[in-house]
């Protein structure tokens, strides 16, 4: 059976300074709610032991917050309205307000985001998603399990879990599911459709967990660790704590769904013939494919043993893109039209820049002192393992994950460490717990929307399942990752 072509609708041109369809950028009443929560903390007394500019810049801070759940304006325009609020207030000088745009772990993310724009243009995602499809793809299970690995390898160079997944595995879940019938809207979405939908979407909240450069808040959360306790998280640090309880999650997550929520095909021998079909149609591997795989073994090489010859990870990053432009995998074109990127290089640095003078102006110092008192007596285990489930189901609140790592990751942080609980061992955690509380909604990241706007899977079904691989999640993160980090001597 011949699969249609899946076109992506070309975007209509915009003239400069124009919004398609004329539609706003700017929500005037949650833009209003941002400013009065800002103004209203900014005109009360700050608590005994602070300074007046750490409450103000706290104003600030809880204002940006706000802004990023409620979404008045885009993320980076959002920032941009927090970097000019702490100038034009003297908060902060100018200089001070910029420094987070010199931050090397942002620009890590961003290059990082560059090199992932290699895959898609190359077909190099693709081709390696339908090589799995044709070599494990004869049982539904197991065609599951082939987009989890593709998605596996994929993760550590694309940070955009939107686009890994949404814009490579999507699209062949799509034509898998066209190939034997299930459709949306005509009764057929649980042949096969809705199974590989729910498990691809489960499988990448786990993959993106996994590395430190596989979704873009990770590098947040390492950052704030470092400015916090002066713990580095390292890339392979991360991938060695995450990479047993990653790997029992990618096992065990398809298979409880399989049996929850089971396709109705259960055999799918014309899998590795479309696969097949479709190696055919991209031909063998072209030059700029060979040079996208050197590049990635590259970077995964340095990212791996680069520390032992003094060559950091956003240095590798670097080197990466730069041969990518050699080559001409990649063009300035390209790289001028990364959107993701410039805007994540925007919210970001503006964020860590908070982050970072919250703690030297003794906000953060101060929350921690403070918080001591109501967590003495508790052991450190319990109150890492009870404040961590609170973070995880907090996530109900929020539509993204970068803004609930931004509102709550140092806050939890700083309360698990003032119990005593080891601080590696729990920024890890909560890291990790950053990517997995993904699981739950159909809004509550990137991936989320773009997965349930498919229209496979129901919202009822999608949040029941959510819920109940949540549970598992925080057990085999937490039990065996607890056991694993022992063996690591991280605690």
């Amino acid at each position: 059976m011949s699969v249609p072509a899946i076109k992506l609708k070309q975007i209509p041109k915009v003239k400069v300074g124009t919004n398609p369809k004329g539609l706003s950028e700017v929500k005037l009443l949650p833009l209003l709610i941002t400013i009065i929560v800002g103004v209203a903390l900014w005109m009360i007394t700050p608590p005994a032991g602070l300074d007046v500019q750490a409450w103000h810049l706290f104003a600030i801070f809880v204002a940006t917050i706000v802004g990023l759940v409620s979404k008045p304006m885009p993320m980076g325009s959002v920032a941009i309205l927090a970097l000019t609020a702490t100038v034009l207030t003297q908060t902060l000088t100018i200089d001070q307000a910029l420094t987070g745009f010199q931050n090397s772990t942002i620009w890590l993310i961003v290059i990082a985001f560059f090199i992932s724009r290699g895959f898609i243009k190359t077909g190099l995602g693709s081709r390696v998603a339908y090589m799995f499809v044709k070599m494990f793809g004869k049982k539904t299970l197991g065609l599951s399990y082939s987009l989890l690995v593709s998605d596996l390898l994929l993760s550590p160079a694309m940070p955009s879990n939107t686009a890994r997944a949404g814009g490579i595995i999507l699209p062949i879940i799509r034509s898998l599911s066209e190939t034997f019938g299930s459709r949306v809207g005509d009764g057929t979405e649980r042949k096969v459709g809705a199974f590989l939908t729910k498990v691809a979407f489960q499988g990448d909240m786990i993959t993106s967990a996994m590395f430190l450069t596989a979704m873009a808040a990770n590098p947040l959360a390492a950052q704030i660790t470092h400015d916090l306790t002066g713990k580095t998280i390292s890339w392979m640090g991360w991938a060695t704590a995450a990479i047993v309880p990653g790997l029992i999650s990618l096992i065990l997550i398809p298979y409880v769904i399989y049996k929850l929520y089971p396709p109705e095909i259960k055999e799918t021998p014309e899998a590795p013939a479309m696969a097949a079909k479709k190696l055919k149609e991209m031909g063998s591997l072209k030059k700029q494919e060979w040079y996208m795989i050197g590049v990635f073994l590259l970077i995964l090489a340095l990212w791996i043993f680069g520390t032992s010859l003094n060559i950091n990870a956003t240095t590798t990053a670097f080197i990466g893109l730069g041969v990518l432009l050699l080559t001409q995998v990649l063009s300035w074109n390209d790289i001028k039209k990364e959107e993701g990127a410039w805007d994540t290089l925007v919210w970001f640095a503006v964020l860590v820049m908070m982050a970072t003078f919250l703690n030297e102006l003794g906000m953060i110092p101060w929350f921690s002192e403070t918080m001591k008192g109501a967590v003495s007596g508790m052991s450190w285990i319990w109150a890492l393992v009870i404040l961590s489930v609170v973070y995880f189901y907090s996530h109900y609140f929020f539509a993204s994950s970068t803004a609930h790592v931004s509102a709550m990751y140092a806050a939890f942080l700083t309360v698990v460490i003032a119990a005593g609980a080891p601080p590696l061992v729990s920024a890890l955690i909560l890291a990790f717990f950053s990517n997995l509380f993904g699981c739950m909604t159909h809004y509550g990241c990137g991936p989320a929307p773009v997965f349930f706007g498919s229209g496979y899977v129901t919202q009822n079904k999608w949040w029941s399942l959510g819920f109940l691989i949540s549970i598992i999640h925080i057990i085999v993160w937490i039990g065996v990752g607890g056991v694993w980090w022992k063996v690591l001597g991280l605690w």
